[in-house]
């Protein structure tokens, strides 16, 4: 049967009898929409819309084809929304109707969300407000260019609001600084923190009238004193007016209360401390006067001072600055820094009671020295005798003030300071016969007979120096040991290990270094290989040996290597005159015949050990 169908219609189409394509110009594969099996619509899926390009969501995929495709026409279709859907708002808010519609339905869902996306977001009792309200049906643009500002609804409220009256106080049309959008409700909250006086305390729950009265909003002063005048002259504890207090009433009073008030006594050149802070203002602003100026504390102790005879501070012309002894705390309980006064207290001193050293009440004593006190115990002591050897009256050289006994005395501040056994000796032992002026020159002054004593070395007859720290120490006199380093000859190597006398030959210890040949010119002449004298080898023995041995000398050959040939060091391979070193042999080694064959060619050759060495000092071919 189905293909009786195509074959009739392959013929009318030849026969082209048949009617026009109800598709018109569309040309799509027939198989997107018909199958094989019935030329209708496939019922298991209808026509995929979204290759297209317009894809059907809610309400179009319900709409038959010819409800969008009037006329049979498929191609070219317009796809904006105002196609099918007459533009209702006259073209005033433009064709992209999904800014508020959808396909599921025409109606509008959400009128809040959609308002989100214009310049006026719904809050408030604006979400429950008629669009009417806002979008007047007879304006001719209901919705485009419909005014934001508060004033545009709500001047009617505006002008007929008389608490406060709105236009006779000058108030700005900017409604939202004192209604709340997001309220269901019109009455204001007006942010007070905007003019410059924020609420705070006790302010914050007072009516507005409390200090805008008759209806007054603007020009008025932000003092205290604007309000609280009456506050201020009808205070008599203390009073205000009398004791011309400032009108910044903030300086004793808060905003959480009027009362009580407090005053920051800090703030003044005399701050409260100690029982000064437990007085009532008037023990001090005697008769209301709070304009007094602090001076000193005797102008309120002036009684006290007065009245004080131990010890009297009349008397003894004490000075009115009470804190010097006296605290805020207590005026009993005195304590003095006797640091101030150019002898601070230390050890037994600071026990003693003042009289002792304030003898009669003198408390103009003028401090010089610690006999001004101890004179009868300067004068007493025997051991040493203090006066006899007029010892300083500056007691603290050797006494402290713990213990006037057990004295020490810092020896190092004398010029001499005691190290090594000199530490534990008794005094008696340099200061002979208590004498304690001894003025020190060298160790010579107490160790003369050590010095003259020694017979290895005799130091007299070596002329020693008296400066005995050249070889011995404090720790002990004995096992002297000398810095050779000293002298113009440092022992090195062998010399280091040698007794003295091997060198200071009979106690001569004032001799002069001036070579090696010194000492050793018996090795110098005793040598035979080579023979130094017969080859006038120089006494500076160091050219060729060390410190460390005598034996083993090495030669600096210059530039002419030692190890040339079959020498490997050996003098006498080169040097075959053991008498004179400047006579040297090369032919012995390189004969004429081989070096005949290698020097063919060459200009002003000739076979001999002098010319050899002219054309190779440094041993070497070329």
């Amino acid at each position: 049967m189905k293909y009786m169908v195509f074959g009739l219609l392959i013929l009318i189409a030849q026969s082209g009898s048949a009617q026009e394509s109800p598709h018109g110009e569309l040309k799509f594969k027939c198989a997107l929409c018909h199958s094989p099996e019935s030329w209708k619509m496939r019922t298991d899926s209808a026509f995929d819309h979204s290759v297209t390009g317009f894809p059907l969501t809610g309400q179009h995929k319900n709409i038959a084809c010819a409800g969008c495709h009037e006329n049979l026409v498929f191609t070219k279709k317009e796809t904006a929304c105002v196609t099918c859907h007459a533009d209702v708002h006259k073209k005033e808010l433009g064709p992209n109707c999904a800014r508020c519609h959808t396909t599921v339905t025409w109606l509008i869902p959400d009128m809040k969300e959609k308002h989100e996306q214009t310049r006026f977001p719904l809050q408030g009792k604006h979400l429950v407000a008629d669009c009417d309200e806002c979008h007047n049906r007879q304006s001719p643009n209901r919705y485009a260019g419909t005014p934001t500002e508060c004033i545009s609804c709500h001047q009617s409220e505006y002008l007929s609001t008389t608490a406060p009256p709105h236009v006779a106080n000058g108030f700005g049309t900017n409604c939202a600084l004192c209604h709340n959008v997001t309220a269901l409700s019109w009455p204001g909250a007006f942010d007070h923190s905007t003019t410059g006086f924020p609420l705070l305390g006790a302010h914050q729950s007072l009516q507005c009238s409390s200090c805008h009265r008759n209806n007054q909003f603007t020009n008025i002063p932000a003092t205290c004193f604007n309000c609280h005048s009456q506050d201020f002259t009808g205070a008599q504890n203390p009073n205000h007016t009398a004791g011309g207090f400032s009108h910044d009433c903030t300086t004793c009073h808060n905003l959480a209360a009027w009362s009580p008030a407090t005053f920051d006594h800090n703030s003044t050149h005399f701050a409260l401390t100690g029982a000064h802070l437990a007085q009532p203002c008037q023990a001090c602003h005697v008769g209301g006067d709070y304009h007094i100026v602090y001076q000193s504390c005797y102008q309120c102790h002036q009684t006290d001072y007065q009245g004080t005879t131990n010890p009297n501070h009349a008397s003894f012309n004490y000075s009115h600055d009470c804190q010097t002894c006296h605290n805020t705390v207590s005026w009993s309980g005195v304590t003095f820094d006797h640091n101030t006064t150019g002898f601070p207290l230390t050890g037994a001193h600071v026990s003693i009671q003042c009289t002792a050293c304030h003898v009669n009440s003198n408390y103009n004593l003028t401090y010089s020295s610690c006999y001004q006190c101890h004179q009868a115990d300067y004068q007493a002591t025997n051991d040493p005798n203090h006066v006899a050897l007029n010892y300083s009256h500056n007691c603290d050289n050797c006494h402290n003030t713990t213990s006037w006994d057990n004295a020490t005395i810092d020896h190092s501040t004398t010029g001499f300071p005691l190290t090594g056994a000199h530490v534990a000796l008794v005094c008696s032992s340099c200061h002979t016969n208590n004498n304690f002026n001894l003025t020190y020159s060298d160790c010579y002054q107490c160790h003369q007979t050590d010095y003259v004593r020694p017979t290895d070395p005799n130091h007299t007859a070596a002329s020693f120096s008296h400066d005995c720290t050249g070889c011995h120490s404090t720790t002990v006199w004995t096992g002297g040991t000398f810095n050779h380093s000293t002298t113009a000859f440092s022992l090195t190597g062998a010399h280091t290990s040698l007794n003295c006398g091997s060198c200071h030959i009979n106690q001569n210890y004032q001799i002069h270094y001036t070579g090696c040949y010194t000492c050793h010119a018996a090795d110098y002449n005793g040598t035979t290989n080579p023979i130094h004298s017969a080859a006038g080898f120089p006494t500076t023995c160091e050219t060729c040996h060390n410190t460390t041995s005598w034996a083993g000398a090495t030669f600096n050959h210059t530039w002419f290597p030692l190890t040339h040939g079959n020498a490997q060091g050996v003098c006498s391979t080169c040097h075959t005159n053991p008498l004179d070193y400047s006579v040297f042999q090369c032919t012995v080694c390189h004969t004429q015949s081989q070096t005949a064959t290698q020097h063919v060619g060459i200009s002003g050759y000739v076979w001999n050990s002098t010319n050899c060495y002219q054309c190779h000092p440094t041993g070497g071919g070329g």
